[in-house]
């Protein structure tokens, strides 16, 4: 029975047809128009949102690392559009998956290593042993800087996809425990019910901070680089 409540993490099809497609087709709504060289109200709010996630993005970093804020706006506008799209019925949360997390994670550490090793390769390399280590100390403090450097893909990808995992796994319980109360407690299934309607909220709220608590330790690790 609670293997049934990992069934919503399934593509779900009707007469063979996956109805996450009519679903994808519901957000094109949104970027309708009829001439994009027009501003209209719905361009300019769109604007307004990325310009503000682009200066929050760029405020850990100094100025040569304010060439990579398209790439992480770009980034952080992906996830939220793949951490949302879960909420949307008869859809899959790609960002659930680990290895889709891992996909992302990975690439873009490797690459904040990357440019550290071909800038500054000394000072990138400096960060595996503190200054002023006692001598006897050398190896090990290499070994444990080796190794926290090495976690940090593992975590970002851990956590997107254990805070996506559970949010929905919650509002699949409530929403079951709404329908088999609702014939015979009518109190409280209404309770329930306010209950998903209050978690749906908080859902979408941890859908667009998660993207965004990935995509800014992905520019502190870049800041540490550059």
């Amino acid at each position: 029975m609670a293997l049934n409540f990992f069934d919503q993490f399934d593509i779900h099809s009707t007469l063979g047809l996956p109805l996450i497609i009519p679903a994808l087709m519901f957000p094109l709504i949104l970027w309708i128009s009829t001439n994009r060289l027009v501003k209209n109200r719905l361009s300019t709010l769109q604007s307004g949102f990325i310009n503000l996630l682009t200066k929050q993005l760029v405020l850990s970093v100094n100025i040569s690392g304010h060439k990579w804020a398209s790439l992480f706006t770009a980034l952080m506008l992906l996830l939220i559009s793949l951490n949302t799209l879960g909420l949307l019925p008869y859809t899959f949360t790609p960002t659930t998956q680990l290895s889709m997390n891992m996909a992302l994670a990975t690439p873009t550490w490797l690459m904040t290593i990357m440019v550290g090793l071909r800038n500054q390769p000394t000072i990138s390399l400096g960060h595996l042993l503190p200054e002023g280590t006692p001598t006897p100390l050398i190896p090990m403090l290499i070994v444990i800087e080796t190794v926290s450097l090495l976690i940090r893909p593992i975590a970002l990808g851990v956590r997107l996809t254990a805070n996506l995992t559970a949010g929905h796994l919650l509002m699949q319980l409530i929403s079951s425990a709404t329908l088999a109360t609702a014939s015979s407690f009518t109190t409280a299934s209404s309770m329930a019910l306010v209950t998903l309607i209050l978690l749906s909220f908080l859902e979408m709220a941890v859908a667009l901070i998660q993207a965004y608590v990935f995509t800014l330790l992905l520019t502190l690790y870049l800041q540490e680089n550059i």
